[in-house]
C-alpha cells in the first residue's frame, strides 16, 4: 500500500469513526493516535496475527476490539467451493476482472454446499432482477444482447449469463475459444492469490469468532484491497486502454448509466426476468456467436 493512500484511510477514519480518533484518557492524558491504531489494524489483517503482538511495536495498550484470532477456519477460495482439507470451511463467491478488481463478493455459506447451492443464495443477479442495474447493449458476431454474462467452470448452469470453456473442444474454434475463456477465467483466482498474499489473516484458520465477525474482517480485507487496485491502476500493464476505447467508439457495446432495466412492477415481472438470466437458448446463441468472433478476430 502506498504511504498516500495510507494516509487517506487516516484521514477518513479519523473524521468518521469515533474509535479511531484520539481522545483523552480518564486522568486527562491524549490517548492512542489515529495513525497509532490505522497502523495497528492494517498489521493485524497484513500479518495474520493478534493485536496483543503489535503492542511493543507500536507501544500500545490494548485495542480491544482488534483482538482477532483466526483457528481452523481457512477461508475456500475461487469463486465457490472448499478446500478438500476435510476442516469445516467458510465459502467466497467473488467476481473478478482482469485488473484484480472484485466486483463482487458475497461471503458466508457453508462449504457443504456446492457451486449451485451458494449461487441459489447468493445476491449476484438481485439488481438486474430488482431493475436497478444500468442497461448493457453489446453485439457478438453481429448480433446484440442485453445481458451482463460470466465466465465460469463446467459446474454452473448453461444461463444466458454464465459462459463455459467447451470440455472437450472439436475443431480449431473450439480449441482457440476454449483456451481464451480458460486464460481469462484465471483472474478470479489470480485476484484470491494477490488478496491472501496482501492479508495474510485468511491463511490462518479462525475457532474463536463468529461468522458475522469473519464476514466484517474479509469484507474489510476486500474493500482495502480494491482500494490498492484502484490506486495502482495506472502502473498496470497488462492491457492495452486503447483496445477497450474503440470498442465504445465503433458501438459494439455500451453501458447506460442513466437508466436502469426494465424496472419490475410485481412478481410476474421478477420472474420474467428470471427467466431471461436462466435462459438456456440465448446461452448457447451467446456462445456460439463468441467462438465465431474469437475465431474471425485471430485468423481473420
Amino acid at each position: 500500500m502506498n504511504k498516500p493512500l495510507f494516509m487517506r484511510i487516516v484521514d477518513r477514519l479519523y473524521n468518521e469513526v469515533r474509535f479511531f480518533q484520539q481522545r483523552l484518557d480518564a486522568l486527562g492524558r491524549l490517548g492512542l493516535s489515529t495513525l497509532q491504531k490505522c497502523t495497528a489494524a492494517i498489521r493485524v489483517l497484513a500479518y495474520g496475527t493478534t493485536a496483543d503482538t503489535v503492542d511493543e511495536y507500536l507501544r500500545l495498550g490494548s485495542i480491544d476490539c482488534m483482538h482477532w484470532e483466526w483457528k481452523n477456519c481457512p477461508t475456500a477460495w475461487t469463486g465457490q467451493y472448499s478446500r478438500g482439507s476435510g476442516k469445516p470451511t467458510i465459502v467466497l463467491e467473488a467476481v473478478a476482472s482482469y485488473d484484480l478488481w472484485i466486483w463482487h463478493a458475497f461471503f458466508g455459506p457453508p462449504s457443504t454446499l456446492n457451486d449451485i447451492n451458494v449461487l441459489d443464495r447468493s445476491p449476484i443477479f438481485d439488481d438486474i432482477i430488482n431493475g436497478q442495474a444500468p442497461q448493457v447493449t453489446y453485439s457478438v458476431n453481429g448480433r446484440e444482447y442485453h445481458l451482463t454474462y460470466y465466465l465460469t467452470d463446467g459446474i454452473y448452469p448453461k444461463w444466458a449469463t454464465f459462459i463455459q470453456s467447451i470440455s472437450i473442444p472439436q475443431g480449431p474454434k473450439a480449441v482457440l475459444f476454449s483456451q481464451h475463456q480458460e486464460v481469462v477465467r484465471k483472474d478470479v483466482e489470480r485476484a484470491f492469490g494477490v488478496l491472501q498474499a496482501r492479508f495474510s489473516i485468511f491463511k490462518n484458520p479462525a475457532f474463536f469468532w463468529d461468522k458475522v465477525k469473519i464476514g466484517k474482517i474479509m469484507r474489510a480485507c476486500i474493500i482495502l484491497h480494491n482500494m490498492i487496485v484502484e490506486d495502482e491502476r495506472d502502473g498496470y500493464t497488462q492491457y492495452d486502454v486503447l483496445e477497450f476505447q474503440q470498442g465504445e467508439d465503433n458501438g459494439s457495446s455500451h453501458v447506460d448509466l442513466t437508466y436502469s432495466t426494465d424496472i419490475p412492477t410485481n412478481i410476474a415481472n421478477m420472474m420474467g426476468v428470471r427467466t431471461r438470466i436462466s435462459d438456456r437458448q440465448m446461452h448457447q446463441q451467446l456462445k456460439a456467436d463468441l467462438v465465431e468472433h474469437l475465431w474471425r478476430k485471430f485468423w481473420t
